[in-house]
């Protein structure tokens, strides 16, 4: 197998159970996945250098097709009344097909943090199909440090393929769209949809089920500090003005969307913006 990338990983991709791949991807910078993803035919380049996708069907996020594993570790800890349950053997299944349908691809992996309190950050790998996907996910989450790539051990693992095709039937899922998580062996599987917020979402996810136990609030806000200190958070619905409230330019920016509440303060899940602009009217989202 052909391994590339300027920190490849001694913990390698059949760690996470990947066999007979054609090629990985290590931690390609910015500039390398925008030539990757164009070279590829994945996109294409707008006015003044924005990369530029089709995501297909799906333009946001598939919440109906979102599962948690239903089992000892989560029987008491997940509200069942707002979220689908999925067996550990049929999560194993899924697993074990995704693996065998990424036998003979290439794949992109990004290590990064979900988390910037470095006592609660989550060390995060994620797979990908798509060089824009992990341009995508690396702009957004953390980065390591260089010398802390090269021994990186990841703590959640995060497998995006959107070519795979999920057999209802066979999975007990409603579509052939699956975001399937198992938070007792911190793993989250994506198929059926090019549509990289579910990425980002997954991290939180993963994040939102662990920190309460550790006595820190997950929140789905934007933040900012003033000079004095002091934090401001803003709820509310995507769509809704969370990122435009906390860009006010007399105060810093923590983060737009996903944010710790710990010992330590206010802190972001992620490394970067997400604004959403598809569709985004007064009509549309009051």
């Amino acid at each position: 197998m052909k391994q590339t990338g300027p920190y490849i990983s001694k913990h390698g991709a059949e760690k996470s159970g990947f066999k007979n791949l054609a090629a990985t991807h290590w931690n390609y910078r910015p500039a390398a996945l925008y030539e990757e993803a164009l070279a590829r035919g994945e996109g294409h380049v707008a006015a003044n250098g924005p990369f530029v996708v089709k995501t297909g069907v799906h333009t946001g996020r598939s919440a109906k097709d979102k599962f948690i594993v239903r089992d000892a570790s989560t029987e008491k800890t997940v509200w069942w009344d707002n979220n689908k349950s999925m067996t550990s053997e049929a999560f194993d299944l899924l697993h074990a097909d995704m693996l065998k349908h990424a036998e003979g691809k290439e794949l992109f992996i990004q290590d990064l943090f979900g988390g910037a309190d470095q006592t609660h950050r989550l060390a995060t790998r994620i797979y990908t199909e798509y060089a824009w996907h992990s341009l995508f996910i690396q702009n957004l989450l953390i980065e390591p440090k260089p010398e802390e790539l090269g021994d990186f051990d990841p703590q959640f693992t995060i497998i995006d393929l959107p070519s795979f095709e999920a057999d209802p039937e066979k999975y007990g899922v409603r579509t052939g769209t699956v975001i399937a998580c198992n938070f007792a062996k911190r793993i989250v599987l994506i198929a059926g949809t090019s549509y990289a917020g579910e990425i980002k979402k997954s991290v939180f996810s993963m994040l939102n089920y662990e920190l309460p136990p550790k006595r820190v609030m997950p929140m789905h806000c934007s933040a900012n500090v003033g000079e004095e200190g002091d934090t401001a958070i803003f709820f509310g619905l995507s769509g809704t003005g969370k990122t435009t409230l906390s860009a006010v330019a007399t105060r810093t920016l923590i983060g737009d969307d996903e944010h710790g509440w710990s010992e330590n303060g206010v802190f972001n899940f992620e490394g970067g913006c997400y604004a959403k602009m598809i569709k985004l009217s007064a009509e549309a989202e009051p």
